[in-house]
Protein backbone atom coordinates (compact mmCIF):
# COMPACT_ATOMS: atom_id res chain seq x y z
CA UNK A 1 0.00 0.00 0.00
CA UNK A 2 2.79 2.28 1.01
CA UNK A 3 4.64 1.61 -2.29
CA UNK A 4 1.44 2.61 -4.06
CA UNK A 5 0.92 5.95 -2.27
CA UNK A 6 4.48 6.39 -3.38
CA UNK A 7 4.30 5.81 -7.12
CA UNK A 8 1.29 7.66 -7.31
CA UNK A 9 3.23 10.74 -5.12
CA UNK A 10 5.80 10.51 -7.77
CA UNK A 11 3.39 10.48 -10.77
CA UNK A 12 1.71 13.90 -9.41
CA UNK A 13 5.34 15.54 -8.86
CA UNK A 14 5.76 14.50 -12.41
CA UNK A 15 2.87 16.32 -13.69
CA UNK A 16 3.17 19.10 -11.47
CA UNK A 17 7.24 19.74 -12.39
CA UNK A 18 5.92 19.33 -16.42
CA UNK A 19 3.29 21.95 -16.29
CA UNK A 20 6.07 24.54 -14.59
CA UNK A 21 8.43 23.29 -17.24
CA UNK A 22 5.63 24.18 -19.87
CA UNK A 23 4.44 27.53 -17.86
CA UNK A 24 8.40 28.25 -18.03
CA UNK A 25 8.52 27.85 -22.19
CA UNK A 26 5.49 29.57 -22.84
CA UNK A 27 6.77 32.03 -20.64
CA UNK A 28 10.27 32.31 -22.15
CA UNK A 29 8.24 32.33 -25.35
CA UNK A 30 6.75 36.09 -25.04
CA UNK A 31 9.87 37.43 -24.65
CA UNK A 32 12.76 38.13 -26.20
CA UNK A 33 15.85 39.85 -25.81
CA UNK A 34 18.38 42.50 -27.07
CA UNK A 35 21.89 42.08 -25.36
CA UNK A 36 23.84 45.55 -25.34
CA UNK A 37 27.60 45.27 -24.49
CA UNK A 38 28.07 48.78 -23.87
CA UNK A 39 30.33 51.43 -22.00
CA UNK A 40 28.80 53.45 -18.87
CA UNK A 41 31.30 54.73 -17.29
CA UNK A 42 34.57 54.52 -19.45
CA UNK A 43 36.56 55.96 -21.95
CA UNK A 44 33.99 56.15 -24.67
CA UNK A 45 30.99 56.60 -22.54
CA UNK A 46 30.45 60.03 -24.03
CA UNK A 47 28.86 58.58 -27.07
CA UNK A 48 28.10 55.37 -26.23
CA UNK A 49 25.72 55.84 -23.56
CA UNK A 50 23.62 57.96 -25.15
CA UNK A 51 23.55 55.24 -27.94
CA UNK A 52 22.24 52.73 -25.74
CA UNK A 53 19.88 55.02 -24.05
CA UNK A 54 18.35 55.34 -27.34
CA UNK A 55 18.25 51.84 -28.24
CA UNK A 56 16.47 50.73 -24.64
CA UNK A 57 13.89 53.88 -25.25
CA UNK A 58 12.89 52.67 -28.50
CA UNK A 59 12.50 49.02 -27.40
CA UNK A 60 10.41 50.26 -24.17
CA UNK A 61 8.50 51.92 -27.21
CA UNK A 62 8.34 49.20 -29.49
CA UNK A 63 6.91 47.02 -25.84
CA UNK A 64 4.37 49.77 -25.37
CA UNK A 65 2.68 49.45 -28.97
CA UNK A 66 2.33 45.35 -27.63
CA UNK A 67 5.55 44.38 -28.52
CA UNK A 68 6.80 43.03 -32.06
CA UNK A 69 3.60 40.48 -33.31
CA UNK A 70 2.85 40.00 -29.47
CA UNK A 71 6.67 39.37 -28.44
CA UNK A 72 7.97 42.02 -25.51
CA UNK A 73 11.53 43.02 -25.94
CA UNK A 74 14.26 42.90 -22.99
CA UNK A 75 16.54 45.21 -22.93
CA UNK A 76 20.21 43.84 -21.20
CA UNK A 77 22.43 46.24 -21.44
CA UNK A 78 26.18 45.92 -19.48
CA UNK A 79 28.60 48.41 -18.78
CA UNK A 80 32.00 46.51 -20.24
CA UNK A 81 33.86 50.02 -19.05
CA UNK A 82 35.33 49.20 -22.82
CA UNK A 83 37.42 46.85 -21.28
CA UNK A 84 37.85 43.34 -23.06
CA UNK A 85 37.97 41.20 -20.47
CA UNK A 86 34.80 42.70 -19.27
CA UNK A 87 33.19 42.38 -22.40
CA UNK A 88 34.10 38.55 -23.09
CA UNK A 89 32.97 37.82 -19.81
CA UNK A 90 29.40 39.52 -20.12
CA UNK A 91 28.89 37.52 -23.69
CA UNK A 92 30.01 34.37 -22.48
CA UNK A 93 27.39 34.46 -19.28
CA UNK A 94 24.63 35.81 -21.75
CA UNK A 95 25.52 33.28 -24.74
CA UNK A 96 23.79 30.37 -22.98
CA UNK A 97 20.70 32.73 -22.98
CA UNK A 98 18.69 31.40 -26.06
CA UNK A 99 16.33 34.34 -25.42
CA UNK A 100 19.29 36.44 -26.62
CA UNK A 101 18.84 36.83 -30.14
CA UNK A 102 21.11 39.96 -31.25
CA UNK A 103 24.20 41.14 -29.42
CA UNK A 104 25.73 45.02 -29.87
CA UNK A 105 29.10 45.79 -28.58
CA UNK A 106 31.24 49.00 -28.76
CA UNK A 107 34.73 47.90 -29.02
CA UNK A 108 36.22 47.06 -31.91
CA UNK A 109 39.41 44.60 -30.00
CA UNK A 110 36.47 43.10 -28.38
CA UNK A 111 35.12 42.58 -31.82
CA UNK A 112 37.82 41.00 -32.75
CA UNK A 113 38.58 38.92 -30.15
CA UNK A 114 34.42 37.84 -30.60
CA UNK A 115 34.91 37.09 -34.29
CA UNK A 116 37.55 34.06 -33.45
CA UNK A 117 34.93 33.12 -31.22
CA UNK A 118 31.82 33.64 -32.86
CA UNK A 119 32.78 32.83 -36.59
CA UNK A 120 30.68 29.52 -37.10
CA UNK A 121 28.00 31.33 -35.48
CA UNK A 122 24.63 32.70 -36.89
CA UNK A 123 24.31 35.63 -34.13
CA UNK A 124 23.99 39.17 -35.17
CA UNK A 125 26.58 41.20 -33.12
CA UNK A 126 26.58 44.90 -34.22
CA UNK A 127 29.97 46.92 -34.01
CA UNK A 128 31.18 50.26 -34.49
CA UNK A 129 32.85 49.96 -37.88
CA UNK A 130 35.98 47.65 -38.72
CA UNK A 131 36.73 47.25 -42.49
CA UNK A 132 37.01 43.56 -41.77
CA UNK A 133 33.72 43.04 -41.44
CA UNK A 134 32.97 43.95 -44.68
CA UNK A 135 36.23 42.58 -45.82
CA UNK A 136 34.95 39.46 -44.46
CA UNK A 137 31.19 39.21 -44.48
CA UNK A 138 30.32 36.79 -41.35
CA UNK A 139 28.07 37.67 -38.27
CA UNK A 140 29.44 41.20 -37.53
CA UNK A 141 27.28 44.10 -38.31
CA UNK A 142 28.86 47.52 -38.43
CA UNK A 143 26.52 50.26 -37.75
CA UNK A 144 27.21 52.47 -40.58
CA UNK A 145 29.49 52.73 -43.38
CA UNK A 146 32.63 51.12 -42.17
CA UNK A 147 35.69 53.65 -40.88
CA UNK A 148 37.73 53.21 -44.00
CA UNK A 149 34.79 54.05 -46.42
CA UNK A 150 34.05 57.47 -44.26
CA UNK A 151 37.76 58.29 -44.43
CA UNK A 152 37.80 57.97 -48.02
CA UNK A 153 34.75 59.96 -48.51
CA UNK A 154 36.58 62.82 -46.25
CA UNK A 155 39.30 62.47 -48.93
CA UNK A 156 36.77 63.39 -51.68
CA UNK A 157 35.54 66.33 -49.35
CA UNK A 158 39.17 67.54 -48.55
CA UNK A 159 39.46 67.58 -52.77
CA UNK A 160 36.54 69.72 -53.33
CA UNK A 161 37.72 72.02 -50.56
CA UNK A 162 40.88 72.41 -51.53
CA UNK A 163 40.03 73.48 -54.86
CA UNK A 164 37.47 76.22 -53.39
CA UNK A 165 40.39 77.52 -51.78
CA UNK A 166 42.51 77.88 -54.75
CA UNK A 167 45.30 75.67 -53.43
CA UNK A 168 48.20 74.49 -55.97
CA UNK A 169 49.39 70.89 -55.97
CA UNK A 170 47.98 67.97 -53.80
CA UNK A 171 46.76 68.81 -50.14
CA UNK A 172 48.87 66.76 -47.19
CA UNK A 173 46.63 64.67 -45.11
CA UNK A 174 47.61 62.88 -41.87
CA UNK A 175 45.31 61.17 -39.02
CA UNK A 176 45.63 61.76 -35.30
CA UNK A 177 44.12 59.17 -33.20
CA UNK A 178 44.19 56.26 -30.27
CA UNK A 179 47.05 53.78 -31.11
CA UNK A 180 44.53 50.99 -31.33
CA UNK A 181 43.17 48.69 -34.27
CA UNK A 182 40.57 51.19 -34.18
CA UNK A 183 42.94 54.37 -34.32
CA UNK A 184 44.63 52.42 -37.89
CA UNK A 185 41.27 50.85 -38.73
CA UNK A 186 40.31 54.10 -41.57
CA UNK A 187 44.04 53.70 -43.44
CA UNK A 188 43.72 49.98 -44.56
CA UNK A 189 41.91 51.06 -47.57
CA UNK A 190 41.60 54.56 -47.23
CA UNK A 191 45.17 55.27 -47.41
CA UNK A 192 45.25 53.42 -50.64
CA UNK A 193 42.28 55.28 -51.99
CA UNK A 194 43.67 58.69 -51.40
CA UNK A 195 46.78 58.02 -53.39
CA UNK A 196 44.52 56.94 -56.25
CA UNK A 197 43.22 60.09 -55.83
CA UNK A 198 46.80 62.07 -55.35
CA UNK A 199 46.56 63.12 -52.04
CA UNK A 200 49.74 62.65 -50.03
CA UNK A 201 49.31 60.73 -46.94
CA UNK A 202 51.69 61.37 -44.00
CA UNK A 203 52.41 59.27 -40.60
CA UNK A 204 49.83 59.32 -38.34
CA UNK A 205 50.71 60.11 -35.15
CA UNK A 206 49.23 57.58 -33.00
CA UNK A 207 48.49 58.18 -29.02
CA UNK A 208 47.82 55.95 -25.91
CA UNK A 209 43.89 56.11 -24.82
CA UNK A 210 43.45 58.82 -22.04
CA UNK A 211 46.26 60.99 -22.94
CA UNK A 212 45.09 64.63 -22.20
CA UNK A 213 47.83 66.76 -24.12
CA UNK A 214 48.87 66.32 -28.03
CA UNK A 215 51.41 69.06 -28.31
CA UNK A 216 54.27 66.86 -28.96
CA UNK A 217 52.11 64.96 -31.73
CA UNK A 218 50.49 68.41 -32.88
CA UNK A 219 53.44 69.68 -33.33
CA UNK A 220 55.24 66.66 -35.48
CA UNK A 221 52.38 67.17 -38.25
CA UNK A 222 52.84 71.07 -38.48
CA UNK A 223 56.25 70.37 -38.95
CA UNK A 224 55.75 67.56 -41.79
CA UNK A 225 53.46 70.43 -43.94
CA UNK A 226 49.83 68.52 -42.77
CA UNK A 227 47.29 70.73 -44.33
CA UNK A 228 44.29 68.17 -42.77
CA UNK A 229 44.23 66.60 -39.94
CA UNK A 230 41.71 63.77 -39.68
CA UNK A 231 41.14 63.19 -35.82
CA UNK A 232 40.10 59.86 -34.30
CA UNK A 233 38.96 58.63 -30.63
CA UNK A 234 35.81 59.29 -28.49
CA UNK A 235 35.04 62.51 -27.58
CA UNK A 236 36.46 64.82 -25.56
CA UNK A 237 39.62 63.51 -27.47
CA UNK A 238 38.78 65.58 -30.34
CA UNK A 239 37.96 68.55 -27.89
CA UNK A 240 41.33 68.25 -26.17
CA UNK A 241 43.55 67.86 -29.61
CA UNK A 242 41.32 71.74 -31.14
CA UNK A 243 42.30 72.83 -27.16
CA UNK A 244 45.75 72.08 -28.09
CA UNK A 245 46.04 72.99 -31.59
CA UNK A 246 44.43 76.65 -31.40
CA UNK A 247 46.62 76.85 -28.38
CA UNK A 248 49.81 76.36 -30.66
CA UNK A 249 48.42 78.74 -33.20
CA UNK A 250 47.88 75.80 -35.89
CA UNK A 251 44.16 75.99 -36.12
CA UNK A 252 44.79 78.84 -38.82
CA UNK A 253 47.15 76.61 -40.68
CA UNK A 254 45.19 73.32 -40.78
CA UNK A 255 42.07 72.22 -41.01
CA UNK A 256 40.67 69.61 -38.15
CA UNK A 257 38.45 66.93 -39.53
CA UNK A 258 36.79 64.60 -36.67
CA UNK A 259 35.49 61.04 -37.51
CA UNK A 260 32.63 60.02 -36.20
CA UNK A 261 33.07 59.72 -32.59
CA UNK A 262 33.82 63.45 -32.75
CA UNK A 263 31.80 66.92 -30.60
CA UNK A 264 28.28 66.49 -29.95
CA UNK A 265 26.06 69.73 -29.36
CA UNK A 266 27.00 69.74 -25.48
CA UNK A 267 30.59 69.38 -26.38
CA UNK A 268 30.71 72.51 -28.49
CA UNK A 269 28.65 74.60 -25.95
CA UNK A 270 31.31 73.99 -23.23
CA UNK A 271 34.49 74.52 -25.55
CA UNK A 272 33.01 76.59 -28.29
CA UNK A 273 35.79 78.64 -29.06
CA UNK A 274 38.40 75.39 -29.28
CA UNK A 275 36.32 73.55 -31.61
CA UNK A 276 35.44 76.56 -33.62
CA UNK A 277 35.70 75.55 -37.57
CA UNK A 278 36.37 71.52 -37.18
CA UNK A 279 34.45 69.57 -39.38
CA UNK A 280 32.67 66.25 -38.10
CA UNK A 281 32.05 63.87 -40.58
CA UNK A 282 28.72 61.50 -39.78
CA UNK A 283 26.65 58.74 -40.53
CA UNK A 284 24.15 59.84 -38.32
CA UNK A 285 22.53 63.40 -37.80
CA UNK A 286 24.05 65.85 -36.02
CA UNK A 287 23.08 69.42 -34.12
CA UNK A 288 19.79 70.82 -34.52
CA UNK A 289 19.00 68.16 -37.65
CA UNK A 290 19.27 65.23 -34.87
CA UNK A 291 17.96 66.99 -31.69
CA UNK A 292 14.17 68.35 -33.27
CA UNK A 293 14.25 65.26 -35.29
CA UNK A 294 10.21 64.44 -34.49
CA UNK A 295 10.73 60.60 -33.95
CA UNK A 296 14.07 61.34 -31.80
CA UNK A 297 12.66 64.25 -29.94
CA UNK A 298 9.57 62.89 -28.92
CA UNK A 299 11.35 59.36 -27.73
CA UNK A 300 13.71 61.77 -25.82
CA UNK A 301 10.80 63.39 -24.53
CA UNK A 302 8.84 60.71 -23.69
CA UNK A 303 11.40 58.23 -22.07
CA UNK A 304 13.91 61.06 -20.94
CA UNK A 305 11.72 64.05 -20.18
CA UNK A 306 14.24 66.48 -21.05
CA UNK A 307 14.59 69.21 -23.01
CA UNK A 308 16.17 68.09 -26.93
CA UNK A 309 19.34 70.62 -26.04
CA UNK A 310 20.67 68.05 -23.47
CA UNK A 311 20.76 65.36 -25.71
CA UNK A 312 24.06 63.46 -27.13
CA UNK A 313 23.09 62.79 -31.23
CA UNK A 314 23.90 59.48 -30.41
CA UNK A 315 21.02 58.76 -28.84
CA UNK A 316 19.59 58.83 -32.47
CA UNK A 317 21.95 56.21 -33.38
CA UNK A 318 20.88 53.99 -30.60
CA UNK A 319 17.31 54.77 -32.13
CA UNK A 320 18.72 53.27 -36.00
CA UNK A 321 19.93 49.98 -33.70
CA UNK A 322 16.63 49.68 -32.49
CA UNK A 323 15.00 49.78 -35.62
CA UNK A 324 16.86 47.16 -37.70
CA UNK A 325 15.92 44.90 -34.59
CA UNK A 326 12.32 45.23 -35.05
CA UNK A 327 12.19 44.81 -38.23
CA UNK A 328 14.81 41.74 -38.54
CA UNK A 329 12.22 40.04 -35.97
CA UNK A 330 9.11 40.99 -37.75
CA UNK A 331 10.87 39.48 -41.16
CA UNK A 332 11.45 36.50 -39.00
CA UNK A 333 8.08 35.90 -37.87
CA UNK A 334 6.80 36.24 -41.12
CA UNK A 335 8.86 33.87 -42.44
CA UNK A 336 8.89 31.08 -39.58
CA UNK A 337 6.42 32.18 -37.07
CA UNK A 338 6.87 33.07 -33.87
CA UNK A 339 7.84 29.38 -32.70
CA UNK A 340 10.67 29.00 -34.77
CA UNK A 341 12.34 32.32 -34.44
CA UNK A 342 15.98 31.95 -33.33
CA UNK A 343 19.37 33.69 -33.82
CA UNK A 344 20.18 32.23 -37.13
CA UNK A 345 16.53 33.04 -38.70
CA UNK A 346 17.56 36.71 -37.18
CA UNK A 347 20.88 36.53 -38.75
CA UNK A 348 19.06 35.50 -42.14
CA UNK A 349 16.65 38.71 -41.91
CA UNK A 350 19.82 41.13 -41.07
CA UNK A 351 21.92 39.68 -44.20
CA UNK A 352 18.45 39.02 -46.86
CA UNK A 353 15.74 41.46 -45.66
CA UNK A 354 17.05 44.52 -44.60
CA UNK A 355 18.34 46.72 -47.36
CA UNK A 356 16.70 49.73 -48.00
CA UNK A 357 15.26 49.48 -44.43
CA UNK A 358 14.87 53.44 -43.86
CA UNK A 359 15.74 55.14 -40.09
CA UNK A 360 13.16 57.84 -41.23
CA UNK A 361 16.48 59.78 -42.10
CA UNK A 362 18.16 59.52 -38.62
CA UNK A 363 20.43 57.72 -40.99
CA UNK A 364 20.93 56.43 -44.23
CA UNK A 365 19.30 53.42 -45.60
CA UNK A 366 20.46 50.19 -44.25
CA UNK A 367 22.83 48.19 -46.69
CA UNK A 368 23.07 45.17 -45.70
CA UNK A 369 23.42 42.28 -47.89
CA UNK A 370 24.63 39.01 -48.43
CA UNK A 371 27.84 40.57 -49.32
CA UNK A 372 27.12 43.62 -47.68
CA UNK A 373 28.07 44.86 -43.62
CA UNK A 374 27.77 48.41 -44.44
CA UNK A 375 25.32 49.56 -41.91
CA UNK A 376 24.45 52.05 -44.51
CA UNK A 377 26.29 53.83 -47.68
CA UNK A 378 26.29 57.50 -47.42
CA UNK A 379 27.81 60.32 -44.42
CA UNK A 380 27.02 64.03 -44.20
CA UNK A 381 29.63 66.55 -43.52
CA UNK A 382 29.18 69.26 -40.64
CA UNK A 383 30.89 71.98 -39.00
CA UNK A 384 31.37 73.69 -35.89
CA UNK A 385 30.27 77.21 -36.81
CA UNK A 386 29.43 80.17 -33.84
CA UNK A 387 29.09 76.94 -31.54
CA UNK A 388 26.41 74.93 -33.35
CA UNK A 389 27.28 71.99 -35.52
CA UNK A 390 25.97 73.09 -38.83
CA UNK A 391 25.77 70.71 -42.05
CA UNK A 392 27.44 71.99 -44.89
CA UNK A 393 26.76 68.68 -47.44
CA UNK A 394 24.09 66.74 -47.75
CA UNK A 395 24.05 62.80 -47.50
CA UNK A 396 27.46 61.75 -49.44
CA UNK A 397 27.83 58.41 -50.85
CA UNK A 398 30.67 56.47 -49.35
CA UNK A 399 33.87 54.84 -51.99
CA UNK A 400 34.50 51.60 -51.55
CA UNK A 401 37.49 51.46 -49.87
CA UNK A 402 37.30 48.20 -48.30
CA UNK A 403 38.33 46.33 -51.99
CA UNK A 404 41.40 48.76 -52.27
CA UNK A 405 43.26 46.77 -49.03
CA UNK A 406 45.06 43.70 -49.37
CA UNK A 407 43.00 41.62 -46.76
CA UNK A 408 44.90 38.19 -45.25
Amino acid sequence: MKIHLIKRLLMVLCVLLLGMGSLTASAMAQEISFLDLSDFTGPVAGLALPGSMGLEDYLKEVNARGGIEGLKVKYIGVDTRYDVARGLSAYKRYRRDKNVLAVNIVSTPLGKMLERLTRKEKLVIMIPGDGEFQAHPGNFFPWGPVYQNAFSATIDWILADWKKKDMSGAPKVAVLSWDSAYGREMLRGGKEYAEQKGVEILPSELFPVGSLKHDIYLNRLSQAGANYVYVGGVDPVQTNVMRDAKSLGLTDKIQFISDYWGPTTLGTRLHPEALEGMVVVSFFLRGKEALYHPIVQKMWKTYRQEAPEKMNESYGMGIAWGINFEAAVRDAIKRVGKNRLSREEIFNSYTNSLSGLSRDGIQGPCAYGPKSRNGSMVVKFYKVTDGQIVPVTDWVKTPDAVSLHQWK
